[in-house]
């Protein structure tokens, strides 16, 4: 990927949310709501703390992550839409 998230940011691929809702019904492009779940693929070193050690990072490349809906910065890298956000913008890993 190329991308290597510094302090305690992560690097998340949001799921694209599903295009046909409970009854069959198609929702057009316009009225998808933001995704708020994706999957971690890079994570930071961890914030550094005050006495010079680092914050032990709670999630893992792999894990799926519930976060915010305007959390983050949107990028593009090879084609694919990723958000860089920082661990307090990450509400929840999915169990």
């Amino acid at each position: 990927m190329g991308l290597k998230p510094l302090g305690d940011r992560v690097v998340v691929e949001p799921k694209e949310e599903k295009e046909v809702v409970h009854g069959g019904i198609v929702l057009p492009e316009s009225a998808k709501g933001k995704p708020t779940e994706g999957v971690v693929l890079a994570v930071g070193p961890g914030a550094v703390r005050d006495d010079g050690t680092r914050e032990e990072m709670p999630v893992a490349k792999g894990d799926v992550v519930i976060y915010g809906k305007w959390a983050g910065t949107e990028i593009e890298v090879d084609g694919k839409d990723l958000k860089i956000l920082s661990l307090s913008d990450i509400l929840a890993v999915r169990a």
